[in-house]
Parts: C-alpha cells; sequence; structure tokens
C-alpha cells in the first residue's frame, strides 16, 4: 500500500494547480505520480526525472532549469532580445488591460447600474467619473509612452468632442512627454549610420532641447562646417513596440464600440495606424518640408513663413537648420519686440488657408502651439514684417482633393452670404452628411454653437457664454453622441480639416487679436472666391467657344462674383488703418 508524504503532497497540488484529488482517485484512473508503475501517460516534467522520482531530483532539475535560463539571457544575445521583448511586450499590454477594465467598470457602474434622481445628479457623477477614468489613462499612457502619447496628445486636442475632464487632464501630455537617454540615442546612430554621434559633431547636447511622443530634438554643432544644427532622433523603442500598440489601442476602441455603441471611436484607432509608420519616417518629412519652404517663398509677404533647411535624413534621424524662437501665445515677447498681435494672426490665416484651397500643396496636419514658433527679424524686401512664424515637424501632410476644396470653398461663401440652402447642399457635398448631420457639422467646422453656425454669424469673437452654450447641448442634451457618429462616418481628410480649423482657431484667440476674428474670416473668404473663381473660369472655357459674346459674359460673371469679396476685405483693412490710428495704440495690435 502507498503511503503519501507531505512533500509529495505538496508537490501533487503543484501539478493540479490547486485542486485536491482524493489519494483512491489518483490509484484508480492510473495517475498515482508517486508510484513506479503507472497505466497513463505521466506530466511532461516526469519524463525528463530519474526514474525514483524523488522531490529532492525535481527541485534540482527545476533549479537547473532557472540557472541555465539566466545564463543564456546573459550570454546569448538573441535570446536575451526574445525574453526581454516578450517581458515589456506582455507588462504594456498589462497596463492597457489594467486601466481598461478599471474605466469600463466606472462607466458601467455609473450608466448601467445607478439610480439618478434627477438629470442633474447623472451628470454630476458622469463628471466625477470622466475626471477619474481620465486620470486613469493617462497614467497608464505615460508609463507606456511611444505612441500613446500621441493618442493622449490627440485626445486632448478634441475640445470640440470630447469631456472637458478628458481634454483637460490630457493636456500635460503636450509638454512632458518622456525622453530616451544618450546612451539610446548614441546607439541609434550606430544602428542606422554607422558611426557614433562624437564623429559627426564638434558638440552635441546630451540633454535635449524638446521632447515630443515620437521624438526629440538635441542640438549640435557639425564638425565639418561648425554650423549650428538642430538634430531630431526617433525615440529607439518606437521600433520595437509599434505594431502591438497599435493593434491594441485599436482592440480598445472596438470594445468601447461594443460596450458604448452610441459613442463610436474606432476612426482614432484607423487613423492613428494610418498616419503612424508615415510619420516614423523622417525621410517623408524631410520631403514634406522642402516642398513647403519651395512652394511660401512667393508667399513670404502674405505669410512671414520661415521653414528650417534639411541638412540630411535618414529613416530615424534628421538633420536641420537651427532656428529658434518663442511661443505663438507668448503675449509678453510680442509686446518687448513691437510685434502686431493682428499682423501675427493674419499670416497664420494666409499660412493655413493657403494650404487647404491650393491644388498639390498639402495641408501640415498638427498645427498646434509646440509645433509653430515666432522670433523677430529686421523687415526686408522679401519680408515687411518684423518677425517670422517658424513652422515645424512636416511628418504628416494629406491632400485635398480638387472637388472637395471647391465645394468646401462654396460652404463658407454660403455661409458668409447666409444662405442656409446653399451650405446644406454644399456641406452634403464634401462631406457626404445627411439632414440631421448637418447642423452638427456646421457648428464642428465653425467652432460656434448652433444658432451662430446656422445664422453665418460667425466673424465675431466668442462669448463665454456661447461656449457654455455649446458645452450644454454636447453634454447634457445629449448631443456629443450625434457630434461623434458624425466624426466616425466623415472622409479622413474632412476630419483634417476639422482639426486644422480647431488649433489655428485656438491659436488665434490666445493672440487676443484686437480686431477679432472677422478679418480672419475675410482672408479665408478671399481664398474661397479664388478657387470658385479658377472653377467658373476652367467651366466657361468648356462651356463657350473662346472669345465669343458668352464667353465673354462668363469671364465677367466669374470676375464680378470674385471681386465682391475681395473689396468686402479692402474696405475692412481701410477701416481697420483708420481705426488703429486714430484709436488704439500701435503696439497693441
Amino acid at each position: 500500500m502507498i503511503q503519501y508524504k507531505s512533500g509529495r503532497a505538496i508537490l501533487t497540488r503543484f501539478y493540479f494547480r490547486g485542486v485536491k484529488i482524493p489519494r483512491q482517485g489518483l490509484i484508480s484512473s492510473g495517475h498515482d505520480f508517486f508510484s513506479t508503475t503507472t497505466t497513463k501517460t505521466p506530466p511532461i516534467i516526469d519524463r525528463f526525472l530519474p526514474q525514483n522520482r524523488n522531490l529532492k531530483y525535481k527541485l534540482i532539475f527545476i533549479s537547473s532549469f532557472a540557472v541555465s535560463g539566466v545564463i543564456l539571457y546573459n550570454t546569448n544575445q538573441s535570446f536575451h532580445d526574445t525574453v526581454r521583448h516578450g517581458y515589456f511586450t506582455i507588462k504594456r499590454i498589462g497596463v492597457v488591460t489594467v486601466a481598461t477594465i478599471r474605466c469600463f467598470y466606472l462607466y458601467g457602474k455609473v450608466l448601467r447600474f445607478s439610480n439618478f434622481t434627477d438629470e442633474s445628479a447623472k451628470q454630476a457623477a458622469l463628471s466625477k467619473t470622466h475626471k477619474k477614468a481620465a486620470l486613469i489613462t493617462l497614467r497608464a499612457l505615460e508609463k507606456n509612452g511611444g505612441i500613446y502619447i500621441k493618442l493622449g496628445q490627440h485626445i486632448s486636442a478634441m475640445s470640440y468632442l470630447l469631456p472637458p475632464e478628458w481634454t483637460r487632464t490630457m493636456i500635460p501630455l503636450q509638454d512632458n512627454c518622456p525622453e530616451s537617454d544618450y546612451e539610446e540615442i548614441n546607439n541609434l546612430f550606430i544602428e542606422d549610420l554607422g558611426f557614433p554621434i562624437d564623429e559627426l559633431f564638434e558638440h552635441f547636447d546630451r540633454k535635449p532641447a524638446g521632447v515630443a511622443s515620437l521624438a526629440q530634438v538635441h542640438i549640435g554643432f557639425l564638425k565639418k562646417t561648425g554650423e549650428k544644427v538642430a538634430v531630431k532622433c526617433q525615440h529607439p523603442s518606437l521600433k520595437e513596440f509599434v505594431p502591438i500598440d497599435i493593434l491594441m489601442t485599436q482592440t480598445v476602441f472596438k470594445l468601447m464600440l461594443n460596450i458604448f455603441p452610441e459613442y463610436p471611436l474606432t476612426w482614432l484607432g484607423e487613423e492613428l495606424q494610418e498616419s503612424i509608420y508615415v510619420e516614423l519616417d523622417f525621410n517623408n518629412e524631410a520631403k514634406n518640408a522642402m516642398k513647403t519652404a519651395s512652394y511660401f517663398k512667393k508667399f513670404t509677404k502674405q505669410t512671414a513663413l520661415r521653414i528650417p533647411q534639411v541638412k540630411s535624413s535618414n529613416k530615424r534621424i534628421l538633420i536641420m537648420e537651427y532656428i529658434g524662437g518663442h511661443r505663438l501665445d507668448d503675449l509678453e515677447y510680442l509686446k518687448k519686440n513691437n510685434i502686431s498681435r493682428s499682423q501675427v494672426s493674419s499670416c497664420l490665416s494666409h499660412i493655413f488657408n493657403n494650404m487647404i484651397f491650393t491644388p498639390e500643396v498639402g495641408v501640415h496636419c498638427d498645427p498646434h502651439g509646440g509645433n509653430l514658433a515666432i522670433r523677430s527679424s529686421m523687415p526686408n524686401p522679401l519680408n515687411p514684417h518684423n518677425f517670422e512664424i517658424v513652422l515645424y515637424d512636416h511628418g504628416l501632410y494629406r491632400n485635398i482633393t480638387q472637388q472637395m476644396r471647391r465645394d468646401y470653398a462654396k460652404f463658407w461663401l454660403a455661409m458668409f452670404n447666409h444662405d442656409l440652402e446653399g451650405m446644406r447642399i454644399h456641406s452634403k457635398n464634401f462631406a457626404g452628411i445627411t439632414d440631421r448631420q448637418f447642423p452638427i457639422l456646421c457648428a464642428a467646422i465653425t467652432g460656434r454653437d448652433f444658432k451662430h453656425a446656422l445664422s453665418g454669424d460667425v466673424a465675431s469673437a466668442r462669448s463665454s457664454n456661447e461656449v457654455d452654450t455649446m458645452t450644454n447641448a454636447l453634454i447634457n442634451e445629449g448631443k456629443i453622441a450625434d457630434l461623434v457618429t458624425l466624426l466616425s462616418s466623415l472622409p479622413r481628410v474632412v476630419l483634417l480639416i476639422l482639426k486644422t480649423n480647431d488649433l489655428t482657431r485656438h491659436l488665434d484667440e490666445s493672440l487676443q487679436n484686437p480686431l477679432g476674428p472677422e478679418r480672419t474670416f475675410l482672408i479665408m473668404a478671399t481664398y474661397c472666391a479664388k478657387t470658385v473663381y479658377y472653377e467658373d473660369i476652367e467651366n466657361n472655357n468648356k462651356k463657350t467657344k473662346k472669345f465669343g459674346i458668352y464667353w465673354f459674359i462668363g469671364e465677367f460673371k466669374a470676375i464680378w462674383k470674385y471681386y465682391r469679396v475681395i473689396e468686402k476685405l479692402y474696405f475692412y483693412d481701410l477701416i481697420m488703418i483708420f481705426r488703429n490710428f486714430f484709436i488704439y495704440d500701435k503696439s497693441s495690435v
């Protein structure tokens, strides 16, 4: 009769993962693991152990296996990298999984299982939940870094879409991004270029001048020329984890869609997947920067735009001319250098409207405050302004189709003319929306409440009451679900236009332009009018015989439509010059 020993009982529980099985059951089923004869195949580990199966030998085997693993990890680079990658992959997945479960639990508790006496109590509880979930998500994004920081930056910019508790909580990710250390950057140079940093640079600041979600910028002096340059280095860890990170973000958004179908955000994961690999190849950024700089040389008088010259590019390392500057919303710097805020606002409007409404130029996808700078300069024949606007980060551009550009221009002209039916027709053409979605699209494009957007009264400044009205409509009246559904169905390039409008509008408001947004909208109107003018000329040439009577009539109509808009801007500028001369101190504008 076989007797059980305490050690054997412990090991039995180990084999059966804590499930207690009676001794009698083991024998009758042929699974007495401590007998020298068995009727069935023993566990795999027993095949490698001595036949007496003494516990001591089992422990020796396990210890030897562990020691061998440690030795392999420290001596075999391939094994080391595989284990390390597996560990960090599981860790990153765990961070996202835990954060997702916690957030879903919080929202489920409020939305599915709580009974509220009135709507205000529900909104108060939901606001607290938004804040808790946003903080949980923020900590997870900071812990994983990389494209998760990029995702958080997207969330912080979506003030037109997400509750303020979410967007405000993510704001620190715009400036506080984790940096890669000098050793990692040096290894990046060796791996990608074949030589260390000190072979190329006479001096290289080990501390980065700026850190973003995908890269960081160091200041260096080239050995050959002694020129001061900005060196953009991609975070080395991105190469290893981007595929799994994208998969995880898409999985989270799909889970959200199943649990909260009224908030479809899967488009955000798709947009991230579509853009991230383009941004991670700095050769694309070099091409975009050179193309944009070449095009805007002709428009320096209107834009005061300066783009750093590319010195050399590699997939993960980009060396550019160093051009420093201050934030556009640094009002003290503007005042100290006698830079007109209204002129800066005008230049910004010319830059981005030129991009949107000019064929084959391409639109900068991320014109937030960190990618724009301003610096004082001496006026010259090419740039009559006493400042330059510097535009960084050209990693991602999008092109708008000619027909979409034309329909979008007609939408704005219809809005300026208070033509509601025209707005409805042209918005359907460029965005593919329904009648129900039309008011929400107008509000999203203009950043105004429904009353101002639908009436065409968008040139006046937004008041705090209007912002509160819009927030109340989105959060308390359930319009946010309609807005999210709309954004999920829009063409991706229209989402880009919405984002560009929102960011440039925010920059304009940050400048506290004393002339208000009216001149900005009039500048946009001139670009819209020019776009429609070229279409009218093109159609007239197709429909009529050149230099015939009908051709002249068509030409006259097209020119008349165009100059009706241009003259508004001309007379507005005359009025502003007169008013500023007699009323405003020039340094204030």
